[in-house]
């Protein structure tokens, strides 16, 4: 936009991610119109009303200075890892899964606030680390305590698609810190070796049909594998430019379950194809692109981890549900950003593009980028 027509601290607001994500948002709203039978309630319109909620917060969090962030990030820890142990102690039960604090009107969920804590909690961390020491014990075991204790906590819960979501952004910002390549293969091939343990001792019954369904979701397709088999109809049927707007039968005829969160995709997939499928990824393509310039032009070390790790968790959402919901990957409970209906998941990512025009706000004034 032209320097001159707009104020001062207005030129500074990344519009060329805001613009297309604000599309995106509307567009997901059109979507949820459609799921709930052509009516703005209750989908449509509380999604536009969050993202404006959310993006006001999200301007106010760009305009931070950098020793508050860095001083405030041990103590946003540790507040969201007591809320994770209130949810244990008092959490509403929803679902067969205890995650939710019921605050008066506001049904919060600490896990979804951990994803961006815990990359601001690490990026502190390495920043004041000496470059030294990246190879040696403490650069992994005070970080490492530091993830598993709320992916633990997560896991209780239990919350799976959470807990590794938390876990993928801590490894993201470890890899970014420096920390030996080896060490990573040796975690792989653990992981490894420890995925049969973990999936007879460590998996509930339902998450181990999860498993075994994604392997197979014929093996059982009006049970454990219906949802991944009507979003792969649902996505199917739209072809190159969709059914039409309004016209998805197994949205509207109660084939596809979630239609409005975990699967909006499919819901959209259907009724827009092919053609609707591009655009969401072409602005997904977009913010995760100046995401990443973000983290390369970030002014010092904990910016340039905050940067990346923030890119990262819009990243695994994206990733994740999108493989969920086309069956190349297990059910996990991951919703779609910024198109999912769901008050978390848009504070979660909206926090997360906040900090990342922080960076950015930080990157053009060198001088005032934070603590060195």
């Amino acid at each position: 936009m032209n320097a001159g027509i707009l104020p001062g601290p207005l030129q500074q607001i990344p519009w060329r991610v805001l613009l297309p994500l604000t599309l995106l948002v509307c567009f997901g709203s059109a979507v949820l119109y459609s799921a709930a039978g052509g009516s703005f309630q209750p989908y449509a319109a509380s999604h536009l009303i969050r993202y404006a909620v959310f993006l006001v917060m999200a301007l106010v969090i760009s305009r931070l200075p950098g020793p508050l962030i860095q001083l405030a990030a041990y103590p946003a820890y540790v507040a969201v890892l007591l809320l994770l142990l209130a949810v244990e102690a008092i959490g509403a039960i929803g679902g067969g899964s205890q995650r939710w604090l019921e605050l008066g009107p506001v049904r919060l969920q600490p896990s979804e606030l951990m994803k961006p804590v815990i990359v601001l909690a690490l990026a502190r961390f390495y920043h004041a680390l000496p470059a030294g020491l990246t190879s040696t014990w403490r650069a992994l075991i005070p970080p490492g305590a530091l993830v598993g204790l709320p992916v633990a906590l997560v896991l209780v819960q239990p919350d799976l698609g959470t807990a590794l979501a938390i876990a993928f952004g801590g490894a993201v910002v470890m890899f970014l810190a420096g920390l030996p390549g080896r060490w990573f293969a040796g975690a792989g091939l653990a992981g490894l070796a420890i995925a049969p343990i973990a999936y007879f001792f460590g998996l509930q019954e339902y998450q181990q049909r999860r498993v075994t369904t994604f392997l197979d979701p014929e093996s059982d397709p009006l049970g454990a594998g219906y949802h991944i088999t009507q979003s792969k109809i649902a996505i199917g049927s739209g072809g190159i430019t969709g059914k039409g707007f309004g016209q998805g039968s197994q949205s509207h005829l109660d084939y596809l379950p979630e239609p409005h969160t975990d699967f909006v995709f499919a819901t959209m997939a259907e009724e827009w194809g092919l053609i609707g499928g591009l655009l969401v990824l072409l602005v997904f393509g977009i913010v995760l692109r100046w995401g990443l310039t973000v983290a390369r032009r970030a002014p010092n070390r904990f910016a340039r981890l905050l940067a990346g790790g923030m890119t990262a968790t819009i990243f695994f959402y994206v990733a994740i549900n999108l493989m969920m919901v086309m069956g190349l990957a297990p059910v996990v409970g991951i919703p779609l950003p910024f198109m999912s209906h769901g008050g978390s998941s848009m504070m979660t990512n909206m926090i997360c593009i906040g900090l990342l025009m922080m960076v950015d706000r930080w990157s053009r004034r060198p001088t005032r980028p934070g603590l060195s």
